[in-house]
């Protein structure tokens, strides 16, 4: 019998305690078990450890310590995983039972499987064109990720709030890997955390060239067309 493969899911924290417990229940309650729960705290002084360390028995490894940022810190858990597949979610966002449902159709190691997740009690993004996948960007938490694709690769910590973007932007057009998108809504994004709230200055000072590099110059063209009508239409 061919056994369900392993989910790494990593879970980065910091003065999370209000949210965290209702994070870990969201995983604990899931129809599929093959995963494993890898938590990286940025050294919390709230009550964050002590939730950590009641929850350690469900939990395949944990560290808290100073990191240089969120995705710092998801570097650093994706050195202890041992799933074939890894999904990333925030202490203050919820999985959803549908979860398991993508969970079930990762069947291609080449694919990096997406859905959708609700933001605001609404089903957010759903599939999107090159041209969206360049402008907005796929939801981390809407994402499972192969693990070989993190073998020669890692968020680039110079973009504080948008690494995620620029990483998913790398393998639009890659010679191997790809994006397919499945109709689930996998997970409850809080839209109140600093991706939301506020802007990556050195990701939008970049985004331009980036989009000419890995969308090329169709797409490129159109954003900027976009970004100038809305400009006009402001003023």
């Amino acid at each position: 019998m061919i056994k369900d493969p392993l989910i790494s899911i990593i879970l980065v924290t910091y003065n999370a305690e209000e949210f965290l417990q209702r994070c870990l229940d969201s995983i604990y309650i899931q129809a599929y078990t093959p995963n494993e729960i890898i938590i990286i705290d940025g050294g919390s002084t709230d009550k964050s450890i002590e939730i950590i360390r009641d929850n350690a028995d469900k939990i395949a490894f944990w560290k808290s310590e100073k990191d240089d940022g969120i995705y710092d810190a998801m570097n650093k858990a994706l050195d202890y995983t041992q799933g074939q597949w890894i999904y990333f979610i925030g202490a203050d966002d919820t999985l959803t039972p549908e979860f398991s449902e993508l969970a079930k159709e990762l069947k291609n190691a080449d694919c990096i499987y997406y859905g959708s997740v609700y933001k605001a009690g609404k089903k957010y993004l759903g599939k999107l064109s090159r041209y969206h996948q360049a402008k907005t960007g796929i939801n981390h938490q809407a994402i499972i990720y192969p693990s070989q694709i993190f073998a020669d690769n890692r968020y680039d910590t110079s973009y504080k709030i948008s690494a995620d973007h620029v990483f998913n932007m790398g393998f639009n057009r890659h010679e191997k890997y790809h994006f397919e998108f499945k109709d689930f809504i996998i997970a409850n994004f809080n839209d109140t955390g600093i991706s939301s709230l506020q802007k990556d200055a050195v990701f939008e000072s970049r985004k331009g060239r980036l989009i000419i590099k890995y969308f090329g110059l169709k797409i490129y063209l159109r954003f900027q067309f976009k970004k100038l009508k809305a400009k006009l239409f402001k003023s």
